[in-house]
């Protein structure tokens, strides 16, 4: 497909738009809302708690290598933390880390920060308590309590980016799991499951931009945890289905593990990128699973017509090291 520059245009204004938080609740009639928060409030009492509000602790060292440990945290939401999973090996923080720890043949000191029940304006204490362990990398997953909370996704991204630039000037790499597609949680009705979609994307595309331009970069969680949990819903979502099972999470970390090791120069970037405009990239990757955003330069130069110059690499969703 040739994108022209029109269809560049109007991917900036999708990536403008859901920063400035367009396309939010107040887009909506004041009944419509009232319909939506009332179905919001049955879906949590289907969702319910079973697994209370605490992961699995997974703080730790991993990975039986000689060496120095490389310092990782995981920040965000109840996603960071693995809750739905029975044992810290499967959550997603301990599965990066024994992932990181084979690529690189060194020990992982694993911090997890994130908190159950996070949205992005929780990510300055956060910060706060990762930086204590001087973080060579940072994993964030977050936007899902964004969108059940309403927050505006300007305010959110916001909150985002400056959580990813005090991370970089710490002089820690930082990989974001952008905000997951909602109107997979099968607990959740129509019409909020399709405006949950929407949200959710629009977030992530906000949350491309934001983080790149902070000096991170993204993986895409929309179309990964869309239609493949959407199709395999007993087998990837866990008791409450709303949260990722053992099987859900190492999708997750298998995703996301090879954006961390390319952050640390440990893994050789794909064949499958192209270079081209932030704004497209981010409007694309969100229908891409598992497609990394990251921050490049043409001919010397950061930033061209459309705006800042990004690689988008597409990785095969569930890949592992050996076939990456």
């Amino acid at each position: 497909m040739i994108w022209t520059p029109g269809a560049v245009r109007t991917a900036r204004r999708i990536a403008a738009a859901a920063a400035m938080g367009g396309g939010g609740i107040t887009a909506l009639g004041a009944a419509t809302y009232g319909l939506l928060l009332a179905e919001a409030l049955v879906a949590r009492r289907i969702v319910g708690r079973p697994h209370g509000m605490e992961g699995p602790p997974s703080d730790g060292v991993y990975g039986a290598f000689a060496g120095e440990p490389i310092r990782m945290v995981m920040l965000g939401d109840s996603t960071s933390v693995g809750l739905g999973a029975a044992e810290p090996g499967e959550t997603p923080g301990v599965l990066i880390a024994h992932g990181l720890a084979v690529i690189a043949e060194r020990p992982v000191r694993l911090t997890v920060a994130g908190k159950s029940g996070a949205a992005s304006a929780q990510l300055g204490d956060q910060v706060d308590e990762a930086l204590k362990a001087r973080p060579e990398i940072a994993v964030i997953f977050v936007g899902a309590n964004d969108i059940t909370t309403q927050t505006p996704p300007a305010q959110a991204v916001r909150h985002l980016q400056k959580a990813v630039r005090r991370l970089r000037e710490a002089g820690a790499e930082v990989v974001v799991g952008t905000c997951p597609d909602l109107g997979t949680v099968r607990p959740i009705a129509q019409p909020l499951r399709w405006v949950t979609r929407r949200w959710s994307r629009q977030l992530a595309a906000a949350q491309t931009v934001a983080v790149v331009e902070a000096g991170g970069r993204t993986v895409a969680f929309a179309d990964l945890l869309g239609p493949e949990f959407d199709t395999n819903p007993t087998e990837l979502f866990s008791l409450d289905r709303y949260h990722p099972s053992a099987q859900g999470y190492l999708q997750v970390a298998y995703a996301v593990l090879p954006s961390v090791c390319s952050a640390l120069e440990l893994w050789p970037d794909s064949r499958i990128q192209r270079t081209e405009s932030i704004y497209l990239a981010a409007a694309k990757a969100v229908e891409e699973p598992g497609a990394e955003v990251s921050a490049t330069r043409v001919a010397g130069r950061a930033t061209g017509t459309y705006g800042r110059w990004v690689t988008m690499l597409r990785r095969r969703p569930g890949a592992q090291p050996d076939d990456a």
